[in-house]
């Protein structure tokens, strides 16, 4: 029994080992296929288009709920100490330092990252990606390497929008709805931000889409592996996209605390 436990937990360790390395090999390559002549322009604004331009609405959305949210809780609190006033700086450091990158990466996961593990989970079980091998087509260049690359433009400018919509949420709540004076909480948003404060921001919402991209198309590209005990299907394709939602998640969560240790 004793023995058993011991080789299960040996074989984890191999297995965690072998994706740790096949994912590093998956994202080089990707990086590397940037660089060759004959860059994938046009790819590269397609997937801008669906990364980017169509994850507007649902970043508006979340961004102007969570700025109202934060007014409220935020105004309540510091109305207790007098200081309701720096309602606006409460707003606007909590949105640029943490909730605009991460909040802005977990939900273009949820829609585009999803869509990119499905999309080319599909193409691995239905022997499209190896009929890209059998007409000498690099399919990393061709399925993953344009991701990448919207990934890292469109990341950073949909965190821009968050914060500048969750700012005016909080402006709606405290200023409109609870009576702060709007020239004091604009006043305090514009002194409170530092441009160390937005860089740190941007470094993260990059580092964000290297790893939503990377972790979802690598998912997708080896469906027919996350899939194994299940078979070569549809429920591939369905565990393979719920693994790079959930690790695309956790991994943006771990790597936001060790980006905000080294930034502090």
């Amino acid at each position: 029994m004793f023995k058993q436990r011991i080789e299960k937990l040996g074989s984890a360790c191999i297995d965690g080992i072998r994706s740790i390395g096949r994912i590093s090999i998956f994202f080089s390559q990707g990086i590397c296929r940037n660089f060759v002549p004959f860059v994938q322009i046009l790819k590269i604004m397609e997937q801008v288009w669906f990364i980017g331009a169509k994850s507007m609405f649902v970043i508006v959305l979340t961004a102007i709920f969570t700025g109202m949210v934060l007014g409220l809780q935020g105004y309540y609190t510091l109305v207790d100490f007098g200081s309701e006033a720096t309602l606006g700086s409460a707003v606007a450091m909590t949105l640029i330092r943490e909730l605009g990158p991460v909040l802005s990466a977990i939900m273009i996961t949820a829609r585009a990252g999803s869509a990119m593990a499905a999309e080319i989970g599909v193409m691995r079980i239905s022997e499209q990606i190896d009929a890209l091998e059998t007409m000498d087509i690099n399919p990393i260049r061709f399925t993953f390497s344009p991701r990448l690359s919207a990934s890292i433009i469109s990341f950073p400018l949909l965190t821009a929008l968050f914060d500048v919509t969750g700012i005016f949420g909080g402006y709606l709540t405290g200023v409109v709805m609870l009576g702060v004076n709007r020239y004091i909480y604009m006043d305090r948003v514009i002194r409170s931000i530092d441009l160390a404060d937005v860089a740190g921001g941007f470094v993260k919402a990059l580092v964000f889409g290297v790893i939503v991209s990377t972790m979802c198309c690598y998912k997708g590209f080896f469906a027919h592996i996350s899939g194994a005990q299940a078979g070569q299907g549809a429920k591939s394709v369905s565990l393979a996209t719920t693994d790079a939602v959930v690790n695309s998640c956790v991994l943006i969560l771990i790597s936001d605390y060790i980006i905000t240790f080294f930034l502090v």
